[in-house]
């Protein structure tokens, strides 16, 4: 979840922002589908099964065979109009954030390696870049000036060869001579990126009303001072500011002298800086030209809208005048870390002063570690008050620092969705927290896989074992007594959407042989083998997913011959979810889409803007949108992990009963319906809801199975609804609005609705089909959800437990996992292979931040440029157990279940239970991470 905070603009395809015309030519769009076939997702043979099952993925053979094409395989050469010669461009960058930069001397390049262009900040004042203020200031760190952090860009050097270029970067990375330093200089400094508070005071019951929480009153900001937040005085009968501080400081006092009858636990944990280590490094390769003032621009990005907008913007006040930006998004991949990247706009600079020639400036694996976005490391104070007698929850406080490197990115809602997530599975009666995001001079942090929950998740469970420990109470058992139950409310005073599972998946880790015996296995396997400590450790958690400002977009039509196609605006990024909603379409159309379009950016059939934040629409604009039926809360989302399966499932999904409610359903009463006095379907009252589809074919109340074919082939014939665009918004709850549908007004759970009608449509309706081919439809009324529910912050979930084996060298320290098996519920499951998979690499990643990955954060760190992966170690097969793992998908509760997100929350519990684990082999508690063998070496033996 992440809160993003953009400013909206109205944004069209192939309209124009600060007066820069923008299109999209995506990678896989009809402008390159000689090319680049591959982009539009068909499977050469049947993918899926009569029953609607996938044998495989849908862009199976084209990963296998390398035809998915990434924006960083793309070369002028590859692209149709562009000049064939390829220019290469580098960032230079300032290691030494506490001396002053003085400028370049490239003279340890030769003469004939000496760039064709050098761009500094000086160059962007001139020609008036206005760079994204979102990644201000200083994007190029001006002469006299102190860097912000370890990394700081200086220049930008482009070479119109490859050759030269070549050669000026391998001198130029040994040899740090080019960049000029001065005086030693005090670090960097600046307020803090954000400072948060949720404060809650629950009713006498957890379903009573709150006494106070963020979402009955309000969330809690500090004044700054000295570069730290200061809260002041709290009031009972003050604003609501005052009267949350002064619940807060009641809790402070009751944790400092607590009843005889409460254990107070309190300590600290920390949490490391964390690679991505996504298999695709930053890259942009464009070119401008000025003839005709165009800007062409292959990105690599999960948010390809907004680095539109934000592109237009920065270039629409300077000298080059230009005019049109046209942007070729790709297949890309990178865990969060291709969101709200700075490196997309440096690239964007590599070609507008190329000098008329294509440049690439792409990241190899060094730059990629000396720049690339990080997880945040998280500093926490967590203190939790238990009754001894019930064991109950009483107060919990948590107050984080978070070490947001040297540029903001998200890090004010990466603070926010920590301290929030802090909550893990419990019910907390009462609770304090607050989290704080700091600059530093470590490399930029943002929007990586686990976006802060998995730093305080898998240090609440880390707590709650240890309190476990103190009470001599079972450790599972302590957290069934405290489990968040349906229909109770989170820290922010919130009810979370639908059935909270998690005391099922309690109860089946309560009862798993490995937990039962631990102290059997324990004893047994030590005797068997006397080097090593043996333990066992359990984690659970719940992850939301969404950002409480969702939109996305689908189009589903159908031929007469019966052909499906999807067009999607979501990106898959690996996650398989091309595969999954082409699923989804046969929920109501019998069967999956024969063909998918992913990251698809033409919409011109929607037609539809915005303005202003997402996440503050005010009455004002819902007025205004009730008069403006193409205005919408927001035009489109950033793709990432955790909104494939229930954001961009909805639109797909919707788009699929719009279309089989006015089209396919419609087709086949008339068919059953041909015949005197009604034909054999007049005897039977055949009512919608009795519609099944089986092995493809439509039946109702014993009425003969029709092929979908044959139903597409009607439809057209009738001139019914043949194919639907669609647009949501979520906040926590979704959208609505009413529309005239093919003569019937129908309340739907989206803003936006454009139909096509089939080929026999007559003349009005194919006169409505004006907008690009579709009928776009006014709407009769509109609902946005209120944005007081922002400060719920989150209201979907979904539950993740892992249970693991270690074995912990008595000699060394090193703690090697041997086993683990995990628990998850994600509703209905889509494709249950693609759950599982990522379920696997999601384990793999927790293992690798639990054991095994650290970077120092400042000096020594990758943002010296001399980090790869000979230094930074990633997890293998031989460190993951993966043949000895196990996996449970709880079975959703009806067939109507809603899929939810699974992608983040996948990687948490691993790593609280590894530490459980160790704690249990060693009897020593670690609340450092990761466990290395020497922190675990010193715990033995110091």
């Amino acid at each position: 979840m992440s809160n993003r905070e953009f400013s909206r603009r109205r944004f069209l395809q192939g309209s124009v922002i600060a007066g820069i015309g923008v299109t999209f030519a995506p990678l896989g769009s009809r402008a390159f589908a000689a090319l680049f076939e591959a982009q539009v997702t068909t499977a050469p043979l049947p993918w899926y099964t009569a029953a609607g099952q996938a044998r495989g993925r849908i862009d199976g053979v084209a990963k296998a065979c390398g035809a998915k094409v990434f924006a960083r395989d793309i070369r002028a050469q590859d692209m149709p109009g562009w000049p064939q010669q390829q220019g290469h461009a580098l960032l230079l960058k300032a290691t030494r954030a506490d001396h002053l930069y003085q400028g370049l001397d490239l003279s340890v390049l030769s003469a004939e390696l000496q760039p064709d262009r050098v761009v500094t900040a000086a160059d962007l004042v001139k020609d008036g870049i206005a760079w994204p203020e979102s990644h201000g200031p200083d994007p190029f760190l001006p002469e006299g000036q102190v860097p912000m952090f370890i990394g700081h860009p200086v220049a930008l050097l482009i070479w119109h060869d490859f050759e030269r270029y070549r050669q000026a970067k391998t001198i130029l990375k040994r040899d740090q001579r080019a960049i000029l330093y001065g005086a030693k200089a005090e670090l960097y400094q600046r307020d803090p990126y954000g400072s948060f508070r949720f404060v809650r005071v629950g009713g006498a019951t957890p379903f009573e009303p709150d006494t106070f929480s963020s979402l009955k009153d309000s969330m809690l900001f500090p004044l700054i001072r000295a570069r730290k937040p200061a809260w002041g005085q709290g009031k009972l009968d003050g604003d609501l500011t005052e009267q949350g501080l002064f619940y807060a400081e009641r809790m402070q006092q009751q944790l400092a002298a607590p009843p005889d009858d409460w254990l107070v636990f309190d300590e600290r944990y920390s949490s490391q800086s964390v690679e991505p280590a996504a298999l695709e490094a930053d890259n942009g390769n464009g070119w401008y030209d000025a003839q005709t003032k165009t800007l062409h621009f292959v990105v690599a990005t999960q948010c390809p809208f907004e680095v539109a907008e934000q592109t237009a913007h920065m270039l629409a006040p300077s000298s080059f005048a230009v005019a049109k930006l046209n942007m070729h998004p790709g297949y890309t991949v990178g865990y969060g870390s291709k969101d709200n990247n700075i490196f997309v706009f440096y690239a964007a600079l590599a070609a507008m002063y190329g000098g008329g020639i294509p440049v690439r400036l792409a990241n190899d694996r060094y730059e990629q570690f000396q720049s690339g976005i990080k997880r945040h490391p998280f500093d926490m104070h967590y203190q939790l008050a238990v009754n001894k007698q019930d064991h109950s929850f009483q107060i919990f406080r948590a107050h984080m620092d978070v070490d947001g490197g040297g540029r903001i990115n998200y890090s004010p809602s990466v603070a926010a969705v920590g301290a929030t997530a802090a909550q893990s599975i419990y019910y907390l009666p009462q609770s304090d927290l607050a989290a704080t995001a700091y600059h530093s001079r470590g490399v930029e942090a943002g929007s990586m896989r686990g976006y802060g929950t998995l730093q305080t998740m898998a240090a609440t469970e880390m707590m709650v074992d240890e309190v476990a420990e103190r009470l001599g109470l079972d450790a599972i058992e302590l957290r069934q007594k405290n489990v968040f139950k349906s229909g109770m409310k989170n820290t922010q005073g919130a009810i979370p959407a639908g059935a909270l599972r998690i005391d099922e998946i309690l109860d089946k880790a309560a009862q798993h042989e490995i937990w039962k015996t631990r102290d059997a296995r324990k004893q047994r396997f030590e005797q068997e083998d006397p080097d090593h400590y043996y333990g066992v450790g359990f984690a659970i958690c719940q992850k939301d997913f969404g950002t409480g400002s969702e939109s996305p977009m689908a189009s589903l039509e159908f031929s007469a011959e019966g052909r499906v196609k999807l067009r999607h605006i979501a990106i898959d990024m690996g996650t398989g979810m091309a595969t999954a909603q082409a699923l989804l379409a046969a929920d109501y159309l019998g069967q999956p889409a024969h063909e998918i379009k992913t990251g698809e950016t033409e919409w011109a059939e929607l037609a539809l803007t915005t303005s202003g934040n997402p996440y503050l629409i005010s009455q004002a604009e819902q007025d205004a949108a009730l008069k403006n039926p193409r205005w919408v809360g927001k035009l489109a989302s950033p793709s990432s992990a955790t909104n494939s399966a229930y954001y961009s499932g909805h639109a797909t999904r919707e788009a699929a009963r719009l279309l089989f409610n006015h089209g396919l359903w419609p087709a086949a009463l008339s068919i059953w319906g041909q015949g005197i006095q009604g034909g054999l379907a007049n005897p039977y009252v055949v009512r919608r809801e009795d519609a099944h589809w089986v092995e493809g074919k439509l039946t109702a109340a014993g009425l003969p199975p029709l092929p979908f074919a044959l139903l597409a082939h009607k439809a057209h014939e009738l001139g019914l609804v043949t194919g639907v665009s669609v647009h949501g918004f979520n906040r926590w709850s979704w959208a609505e609005a009413e529309f005239d549908i093919d003569g019937a007004r129908e309340r739907v759970p989206l803003d936006a609705v454009a139909l096509k009608y089939g080929d026999g449509a007559d003349a009005a309706k194919q006169k409505r089909m004006s907008q690009h081919g579709f009928h776009l439809l006014d709407r009769v009324s509109v609902h946005y959800p209120d944005t007081q529910l922002n400060n719920a912050m989150v209201t979907y979930y979904s539950p993740v437990a892992t249970l693991v084996e270690v074995k912990v060298n008595k000699g060394s320290g090193a703690a090697r996992v041997l086993n683990h098996h995990s628990w998850l519920e994600c509703g209905r499951v889509i494709v249950p292979e693609l759950v599982l998979g990522q379920l696997e690499g999601g384990v793999a990643m927790g293992i690798g931040h639990a054991l095994l990955e650290e970077m120092p954060r400042y000096e020594g760190g990758p943002g010296e440029g001399s980090w790869n992966f000979n230094r930074y170690q990633l997890p293998r097969a031989k460190d993951c157990a993966v043949w000895t793992q196990t996996a449970e998908i709880l079975p959703p509760l009806s067939p109507s279940d809603p899929a939810k997100g699974i992608a983040e929350v996948v990687m948490i519990p691993v790593v609280g239970a590894i530490v459980n684990a160790v704690a249990h082999a060693t009897g020593k508690r670690l609340r450092d991470l990761p466990l290395t063998p020497a922190r675990i070496k010193e715990a033995l033996h110091g």
